[in-house]
């Protein structure tokens, strides 16, 4: 019996990793699904050790102006025209 929830704890080892991350569902698929392989375990445990990729994001106030569709900066309020390419706000 201790044989058996040893092996399943192993087994889901990637899952218990991931449990707290983004992408906890698509390693739990792929370690239940393809973990009896031997590459499918490997892929959902380094899928489960990666670090999560962080997205910067940078505090604008409400007042500051309005952001460019086409290149992202910054525009002055009121602006109509995007200073850095020229296209409208």
């Amino acid at each position: 019996m201790t044989f058996l929830i040893l092996s399943a704890l192993l087994y889901f080892l990637p899952t218990i990793i991931a449990r707290h991350k983004n992408d906890f569902t698509g390693v739990f698929i792929v370690n239940l699904l393809f973990g009896w392989t031997v590459i499918g375990w490997f892929v959902a445990l380094i899928w489960a050790c990666a670090a999560e990729r962080q997205v910067p994001v940078r505090f604008v106030p409400a007042s500051s102006g309005r952001f460019c569709c086409q290149c992202g900066s910054l525009a002055p309020v009121g602006a109509h025209y995007c200073v850095a390419c020229g296209r409208t706000v």
